[in-house]
């Protein structure tokens, strides 16, 4: 580049820089002339958000009357309020306020708006952040056409226990993962910047720990280190912080002893304090009066106290902010101060929104029109779901399906279901069919053979419940087929909130249909749709072929029909690991060694282990097959001692040995063979998606500093210490191709 360049490059990064420093000051302004204006009461209604009436999402609301709160300027925000029409009603009471604060509209849009994409869960299995990161965008291009603001999600938490229902909204089990998905995520819902007509508030939820609920029980408590919070729990959430995150929103546990809604060492030091965070803190729903249930609020005006004292700067539904933030003040219990840092967060947001200059400006219908009815939406959506799309098995290459197939037996209560594939969480757009709008399995494979093809079809059982009258009329048309799909699992909402499940296994009699259908003799594809991951040994020992195929959205039936019949090779890799039994729960890769660490899966005396089960998983974290094969060869490091805050790098050559074009997550993992506190036994650290065509061969590249190498230690200080560390490229966690060591040197 040439200085003249150079220079030139460096005036325009100054000034931008220059611009949007005197534009963050100009609504530091605005915001401050504003709230000089503003009665403590009105300050106290910016703090309060309510769901529409009809729209809750929880237990009913204490306000009686919403639509009252808006005209006296006593709400600040609502939620769950769907389509320009609503948000601008809504609006409009708001403009009837004393002073015209506009508010702000808030939604779940978790995967999706009127197109639904996949859960959050089955995404990341496509360890693919670019399209991660264009779901986002979607979904936020159309809520905000929509006239939604603000949009709850991402769910970043980590969780290691699959009985917890809201696995299907984060990322899996690892922290480094999760991070890079949580900056993803954060990135498309927020676009180029907050007040473009097709960028959402993102909200990082749920701080801290909710994941880790014991038992898997949602709501539940939870207890850890502080150095386990920091080292595993806490990293997704910086990493949405540092993407630009607009809000992060408290979680219902409490964390070791102390509710996290009510938890300044987690919102006043850490995140306000620590990491700087500018923008503002809400509630989750009705969490404010619930630490009275906690036993740690005396009663709503103790929990209000409590909460904004803490740190909270928007009360979701409770109400006990507005019912007692006044008195708290006019009593010295709540600074003035602090009610005011929090209504500045806030407004501050509604100003870079661009609400003042024009409160409708979300709210085009025109605009909603087009949006919502993109074709592009339905490609992209399709394109992540058959990226989603986890092969666990494939004996005798019964996949891919020939699109000549004579006779094909589809079987099972999901084939025919639409409304099925949208997952927990979806969006109900008003007017849009979701019994029909969501592709089913039968539709996408019709749509995709021809006419040659005869399609059979039977129920067999229903997705719950014991009756098996239907078994016989499924084993006979499977008995008549050339092949058979059959697809099962859990009905779209026994995964998500409240949906904690003790034995997350295949529901009712599904299994015992499975079996029915195996014994035939028949090339047989099991399909399993689930929120999480299930416990299904028998079938992953003796069906032949098996797909994870989660809840895929919109485009479910199409991207199916594209990965049975090969025209997308199935790369998707497992973000949890799968147990074999529900007695191995919690299970996760990274963990810890012991003194006695089982020496093989079948040791069981005297060991870490089970007496009664194979200690090793029934599916690995990082684990999917494809329809072509990988050669991992010739790893190589350019150094074998890092020094300080030098860089290693890491080669290696991956070969397509197939006869398939194919896409390979190629997985880094570390392991500090020595350290001041017991290090994991291996630490995803790096991975690259890899698309080969049949024979070639390409180098990828890993890059490690003492960032890859660092840790917390006993006194919380991140650092990396010198010794020597394990070096492992595989295809899963329990597939390691290849292995080197080097030293760290500070």
């Amino acid at each position: 580049m040439r200085a003249g360049t150079i220079v030139l490059s460096l005036l325009l990064a100054v000034g931008v820089n220059v611009a949007h420093g005197t534009e963050s000051a100009a609504v530091d302004r605005r915001v401050d002339r504003l709230l000089k204006q503003m009665t403590l009461e009105e300050k106290v209604g910016q703090l309060t958000q309510y769901s529409a009436e009809s729209k809750a999402t929880g237990p009913v609301a204490i306000e009686s009357n919403v639509r009252d709160g808006i005209r006296s300027g006593r709400v600040g925000s609502v939620f769950s309020v769907v389509g320009t029409n609503s948000t601008r009603q809504y609006q409009e009471l708001a403009l009837q306020s004393r002073l015209k604060i506009p508010l702000l509209f808030g939604m779940d849009v978790i995967h999706g708006y009127k197109t639904t994409f996949p859960i959050p869960l089955a995404e990341v299995a496509s360890w693919d952040l670019e399209a991660i990161q264009r779901s986002a965008r979607v979904a936020a291009t159309e809520a905000a056409a929509g006239g939604i603001h603000w949009t709850f999600a991402p769910m970043v938490d980590i969780a290691r226990d699959p009985r917890w229902g809201r696995v299907m909204e984060g990322a899996g089990e690892d922290t480094y993962l999760a991070s890079r998905v949580a900056a993803a995520r954060v990135k498309g819902f927020q676009g180029r910047q907050l007040g473009d007509a097709d960028a959402v508030m993102a909200c990082v939820k749920h701080f801290a720990g909710y994941g880790a609920a014991v038992g898997g029980r949602d709501y539940n408590s939870v207890d850890m280190s502080e150095r386990m919070l920091w080292e595993t729990y806490l990293p997704p959430f910086k990493a949405a912080l540092d993407a630009g995150a607009s809000t992060f929103m408290t979680s219902f546990n409490d964390l070791n002893g102390v509710p996290a809604t009510g938890n300044s060492h987690l919102l006043r030091d850490i995140l306000k304090g620590k990491w700087g965070f500018t923008g503002f803190v809400v509630s989750d729903w009705r969490s404010v009066d619930e630490m009275v249930d906690h036993g740690y609020a005396a009663d709503n005006k103790d929990a209000a106290r409590i909460a904004l004292n803490a740190g909270v700067d928007m009360d979701m539904q409770s109400g006990v902010y507005q019912g007692n933030l006044v008195q708290l003040v006019r009593e010295k219990k709540v600074k003035l101060a602090d009610v005011d840092d929090a209504v500045r967060r806030i407004l501050r947001k509604k100003f870079e929104l661009g609400l003042f200059e024009d409160p409708y400006k979300f709210s085009d219908a025109e605009r909603e029109r087009q949006a919502l009815n993109n074709p592009e939406h339905r490609k992209a959506a399709r394109d992540i779901a058959a990226k989603s799309i986890v092969l666990l098995k494939n004996d005798g290459a019964v996949l891919p399906l020939s699109k000549s197939v004579r006779k094909l037996a589809l079987i099972g209560p999901m084939i025919k279901q639409g409304v099925e594939n949208h997952g927990f969480w979806s969006v109900t757009v008003p007017g849009v069919d979701y019994a029909h709008q969501a592709v089913s399995t039968w539709d996408g494979i019709a749509a995709k053979l021809g006419k040659d093809t005869t399609l059979l079809y039977a129920k067999g059982s229903d997705i719950d419940g014991e009756d098996r009258s239907g078994f016989a009329e499924a084993v006979r048309v499977a008995s008549e087929a050339d092949a058979v799909v059959i697809e099962v699992g859990e009905r779209w909402d026994a995964s998500g909130e409240s949906r904690s499940r003790a034995n997350p296994t295949l529901p009712g009699g599904q299994e015992d249909l499975i079996k029915a259908i195996v014994a035939t003799g028949k090339p047989v594809v099991v399909m399993i749709n689930a929120g999480r991951p299930l416990v299904f040994d028998w079938v992953a020992d003796h069906a032949p072929a098996i797909l994870y195929t989660w809840w895929l959205g919109s485009e479910a039936g199409n991207a199916v029909a594209d990965v049975l019949f090969g025209d997308v090779n199935p790369s998707a890799k497992l973000p949890m690991t799968f147990p074999r039994s529900v007695g191995q729960i919690p299970i996760y890769y990274n963990h810890f060694n012991t003194g006695r660490p089982a020496p093989t899966p079948t040791t069981t005396e005297w060991v870490s282990g089970y007496i009664d089960l194979v200690n090793l998983p029934r599916f690995p974290f990082g684990f999917g097959l494809s329809y072509t094969t990988f050669r991992y060869d010739d790893l190589r490091l350019d150094r074998e001692t890092l020094r300080g805050n030098d860089k290693l790098q890491v080669r290696m050559t991956l070969t397509n040995t197939g006869k398939a074009a194919g896409e390979e997550v190629v997985q880094l993992y570390l392991r500090d063979r020595v350290a001041s506190v017991v290090r994991p036994v291996k630490e995803l650290k790096g991975f690259q998606k890899v698309a080969l065509a049949p024979g070639e061969t390409r180098t990828v590249e890993f890059t490690i500093d003492k960032e890859s190498l660092s840790f917390f230690n006993s006194a919380l200080r991140w650092d990396a210490e010198p010794g020597e560390f394990d070096l492992m490229v595989g295809a899963s966690s329990d597939d390691i191709r290849l292995r080197s060591s080097f030293q760290y040197v500070r």
